[in-house]
């Protein structure tokens, strides 16, 4: 009850089993291989010829770069922003500020030479400070 039965096939199913073969004409790999070289070369070639057309390109873009092509740009070549302009050396401003500073601090000038007022370094103003001491309030006695 339990046969298999193959279509145009005479006899048992267990003999006609044996006979039955792959297709050994599927694929032909020389084919297939010999499709893949010619389609990495066709890749490689179209590769080497786009990279020679950028490099003429870009050298057609250097040599068109020579001359400026806007007429208001050449009468503009030695003018500056206005105040305040970005710092081209922020290091060497910020010394320069500070040696200014130590400078006034540590230096002694007339500030008002007509009311006697002067200005003395900051560090005998602090020792003069601490001998004198600083004015206090008077204290008010509550009644």
């Amino acid at each position: 009850m339990a046969e298999t039965h193959y279509p145009g096939a005479a006899g048992h199913g267990a003999a006609h089993a044996h006979a039955v073969r792959h297709e050994t004409r599927d694929i032909n790999l020389g084919g297939v291989l010999a499709f893949a070289v010619g389609l990495f070369v066709v890749a490689l070639v179209i590769h080497v010829l786009v990279w020679v057309l950028y490099t003429y390109f870009a050298g057609r873009a250097i040599a068109a770069r020579g001359v400026p092509t806007y007429p208001l740009a050449v009468n503009q070549a030695g003018r500056v922003p206005p105040e305040p302009r970005l710092q081209t050396n922020p290091r060497e401003d910020l010394r320069t500020l500070r040696d200014s500073e130590d400078a006034i601090l540590n230096s002694y000038a007339w500030v008002d030479k007509n009311n006697g007022i002067v200005r003395i370094p900051i560090g005998d103003a602090m020792k003069l400070t601490l001998e004198r001491g600083l004015p206090a309030r008077e204290q008010r006695v509550a009644k």
